[in-house]
């Protein structure tokens, strides 16, 4: 395929990408504070020009063919505004060169050569509009399709004697302003007349459209670098100017980049955002790792670029629905090569073409291009990958939704080693155990009250917004809500209280199944409460009788509404208040380990003015009156110390226990009926703190050492490393849950040396062995247990 071919398969997307930059260009002229008032306006309608002549360009081609009523008027239209666009385009070059020897040539009387070029733009507009009923220049046919008619030679005639006459002009005086800006004023007005001879004979093509566009960015790069230079020999006023332009240079590479990626991600209507967040994805990553800022910065922005081959693929394979054919995916598999000749002639930066070219590589080797393994494919392309894919199962496709958090872990502890560095891939279950309300993933813009401020719901539930956590910290909502239509004492806003994976309301069984959906209840904004899934409920209503809500509505009047919403363990509390009364609501939750979202709906209403804030205010024990039994499993005779119970992860923990060499620690554990998963299981933490207990002062954390055989140092001064072997009675990860939740007694020994920790158990058929270094000359170290949904009891200390 040669460079014409390539041009013509893909220059629609060329213009997508060439118009956002010209898009872009027009906005920091805006901001330049360096530039002339004129001279900004002049360079702001030619970018502004060029980005409209190719936006119009494509819809010129998009439409084409199209015989639909809006396919008729926009092939006229778009074709019209290409060739008046392209005279605009040339007319302000001309104004910016008139501005240019008045300014820098001290030209004080100008050439009429240049207001002959500006009269002969406007006959040629002229000419334009009278073709439009003529069909002078072009006509369509009954297919409606573009054709040249038998006045075309003399639509390019126009442009191409305007540039000769304005090339004329520069030849004379180009001795009057410098090289730079030279070079670019002769290219804007020799290229063009060449690219418009040979658009004569290449049909099909937007050549000259291209070109145009393509030297009105170059136009407005070299009129900045000609700044600089000036600036740079000015005082010290005017160079902190020229680092406040570099500065400005530095956001338009960052702004483009963010451009480019984002039309790449716009090929596929599924991946809205993926570069994005693949690159903050490989930020965290990096940033565990200790890299410097300018790693990270590279390698920011060569996450944000690597999937720009994609650019090559056409869209008809992109956004297929179903199954790739052989061929199709062998298409796919091309686009790292793309990517990698797309971004390698940009020598200053080569780890972006890396980056492109390498992200598909598989640890064990079985990847793609280069079929690289291990270490041998570059570090950076290693965390690509791994941010790469954990975007990709936390993100919508057009066959699911995304995958839950917990269902995403476990693909990286099974593709650690083999499709993922096992270091990275480390660091990334990290990260997700960590983000404990799911914010690692894609966001939609849907229904997320907190942004929009507002929901208009018809019938009910018809419109719900997504859920807001609930944790020991009070959470308030105000809002505002009318009735829409006749009064009916129902249309008034309602409340959800549920759980589910992704934290989202589902009204289908399938999806209720799978994403684990349980519906507490349901509560009225006149504090009338549907129990649906909760031990209990205790409603205190006070202030006037009547219902002030119903009565606000019938009257017309806005209602509103605050709510305090705070849940500690087992129980919840709603304080709803629309300031003539006031509900308060105790629910019972069914336990302690689910999460608790409330989503806003209701029927026949709009909510508005919504406003959803944290208070600051932790609750403890006692906050919240108890209307039903705790839901204990740890209501048994202790051992050495305390039982415990730990409801989420590492949401409680036992005493400290000041660790010796050859310390033993038994005890009885038991995964609560509610877990579900590997890691539902006890952990042994490793610490320092000025009292011996988790989170006293001082805290400094070494290492978590888990029973399912993983390990996590928090420490930089400490390295830790976990050993783990499955033993003849392992038998597999479905029967190891079992056993867990059957309960297990389990012991923990510790073997303390010269500034080491060994920590060795064998449990559920597994043998572990944890191996913590830190520094010599210490302070105490103790250990606790703690874990995620398991009970923890009769924990005996032997020394």
């Amino acid at each position: 395929m040669n460079v014409l071919e390539l041009i013509k398969e893909y220059q629609l997307n060329i213009m997508l990408v060439m118009s956002s930059i010209c898009a872009l260009l027009s906005f920091f002229v805006l901001i330049t504070r360096s530039l002339t008032a004129v001279r900004k306006c002049i360079l702001m309608s030619i970018e502004l020009s060029a980005m409209f002549l190719l936006i119009f360009d494509r819809f010129a081609y998009h439409y084409r063919g199209d015989t639909t009523d809006i396919g008729y008027h926009m092939v006229r239209i778009s074709n019209f505004m290409v060739f008046f666009l392209t005279l605009a385009v040339i007319l302000f070059f001309t104004m910016y060169l008139m501005n240019l020897f008045r300014v820098e040539g001290g030209v004080k009387l100008l050439p009429k050569r240049l207001y002959l070029s500006c009269a002969l733009c406007g006959i040629a507009a002229l000419m334009l509009v009278v073709s439009q009923f003529t069909g002078f220049y072009y006509t369509f046919d009954s297919l409606n399709q573009y054709k040249r008619a038998n006045g075309f030679m003399i639509c390019y005639l126009f442009p191409m004697m305007i540039l000769v006459l304005d090339l004329s002009v520069i030849l004379e005086y180009h001795k009057k302003i410098g090289k730079r800006l030279l070079i670019s004023i002769l290219l804007f007005s020799i290229i063009p007349v060449v690219s418009s001879v040979l658009q004569i004979f290449l049909y099909g093509i937007s050549l000259t459209n291209i070109t145009l566009v393509g030297l009105a960015v170059t136009l407005y790069v070299f009129s900045l670098r000609d700044m600089n230079d000036k600036l740079e020999k000015a005082s010290k006023r005017e160079i902190e100017i020229v680092r406040e332009e570099q500065k400005n240079l530095r956001i338009m590479f960052e702004q483009t980049a963010t451009a480019l990626a984002n039309a790449i991600d716009a090929k596929d209507k599924y991946t809205h955002g993926h570069s994005r967040r693949v690159a903050e994805y490989s930020v965290k990553i990096a940033r565990y790792l200790g890299k410097t800022d300018k790693e990270i910065e590279d390698l920011y922005f060569a996450a944000l670029l690597h999937d720009v081959g994609k650019i090559g693929i056409k869209d008809s394979i992109i956004n297929k629905e179903g199954k790739l054919t052989d061929e199709e995916f062998a298409a796919i598999k091309t686009h790292p090569v793309i990517g990698m000749q797309i971004l390698s002639s940009i020598n200053q930066s080569p780890y972006l073409s890396i980056g492109a070219h390498h992200h598909h590589e598989r640890y064990d080797g079985r990847g793609y291009p280069d079929g690289l393994k291990g270490e041998d494919i570059p570090e950076i392309a290693r965390i690509i990958a791994v941010a790469d894919a954990y975007d990709a199962m936390t993100s919508k496709r057009s066959y699911r939704d995304p995958i839950p958090q917990d269902l995403v872990r476990e693909e990286f502890v099974k593709g650690s080693g083999t499709q993922f560095d096992p270091v990275f891939a480390k660091i990334m279950l990290h990260l997700i155990d960590i983000d404990s309300e799911y914010n690692m993933k894609e966001r939609e813009e849907t229904n997320s009250i907190e942004h929009t401020g507002s929901l208009e719901c018809g019938s009910y539930r018809s419109s719900v917004s997504d859920g807001i956590l609930l944790t020991n910290e009070v959470t308030h909502i105000r809002l505002t809500s009318c009735m829409s239509g006749k009064y009916d004492p129902k249309n008034i806003p309602s409340f959800i209280l549920y759980d589910s994976l992704d934290a989202r309301i589902h009204e289908e069984e399938r999806k209720r199944r799978d994403l684990l959906y349980h519906e507490y209840a349901t509560i009225r904004a006149d504090g009338k409460v549907e129990q649906k899934g909760v031990r209990n409920v205790r409603v205190t209503t006070s202030g006037k009788s009547g219902g002030s809500a119903q009565a606000k509505a019938l009257s017309g009047e806005k209602m509103s509404l605050d709510m305090d919403v705070v849940r500690f363990k087992d129980h919840l509390m709603i304080k709803l208040s629309d300031k003539l009364r006031s509900h308060e609501i105790i629910i019972a939750l069914p336990d302690s380990t689910r999460f608790a979202y409330l989503a806003l709906t209701g029927e026949y209403c709009t909510i508005e003015d919504v406003d959803v804030s944290k208070t600051g205010e932790e609750i403890g024990e006692g906050y919240i009156p108890r209307i039903a039994e705790e839901i204990s499993y740890i209501n048994v005779p202790a051992g050495d110390i305390p039982n415990v119970q730990i409801d989420g992860w590492r949401s409680d923990a036992s005493e400290g226990i000041e660790v010796t060499d050859g310390m033993r620690i038994r005890f009885h554990t038991m995964s609560l009926p509610t877990s579900r998963l590997v890691w539902h299981c006890p952990f042994a933490v490793l610490y320092y703190s000025d009292n011996g207990q988790v989170n006293g002062k001082n805290y400094r954390e070494l290492t978590v050492v888990r029973l399912d055989g993983e390990g996590w140092e928090e420490d930089d001064e400490s390295e830790n490393a976990v050993y783990a072997v499955k033993l003849e009675n392992f038998g597999n990860w479905e029967e190891w849950k079992k056993r867990n939740k059957a309960g297990q007694d389990c012991e923990l020994c510790y073997r303390v040396e010269e500034g080491k920790v060994t920590i060795t158990s064998e449990y559920c058929g597994l043998s572990i062995r944890s191996v913590t270094t830190f520094p010599a000359g210490a302070s105490k170290l103790y250990t606790a247990l703690t874990g995620d949904q398991c009970a923890i009891t009769d924990i005996r200390i032997v020394r």
